[in-house]
């Protein structure tokens, strides 16, 4: 766990910037509209912009606290998919990867 104290760290900082970043989003998304129709129709596509936002935030939320809980667990840094050890640069670049750059550059099969 010594070895990634350092990813720890920056994943723990990344999250608390993105959950302030959420809660100014849906702080914002809670503002009542203006009562002119022009006006209300562009803080409805500002809206739907922040609400883009918001779900992108959400996800890298989720794959912070992942990356957090193999942490805890002792999975960091193992490929999910070869269960191979994961690269430091990737690790470095990509603290929340979850799969080696092999793993991550074979296609997928889709359903």
């Amino acid at each position: 766990m010594q070895k990634h104290e350092a990813a720890r760290v920056q994943l723990e900082q990344q999250l608390a910037r993105l959950l302030n970043r959420v809660k100014r989003i849906e702080d914002d998304l809670g503002q009542p509209h203006n009562r002119d129709w022009q006006e209300q129709a562009t803080e409805l596509e500002n809206d739907e912009v922040l609400h883009g936002l918001d779900q992108m935030t959400l996800d890298e939320v989720r794959r912070i606290r992942a990356a957090l809980a193999r942490m805890a667990n002792g999975t960091y840094g193992i490929c999910s998919t070869c269960g191979r050890a994961i690269g430091d640069k990737r690790l470095a670049a990509i603290p929340s990867a979850l799969t080696c750059l092999a793993c991550s550059s074979e296609p997928r099969e889709t359903a």
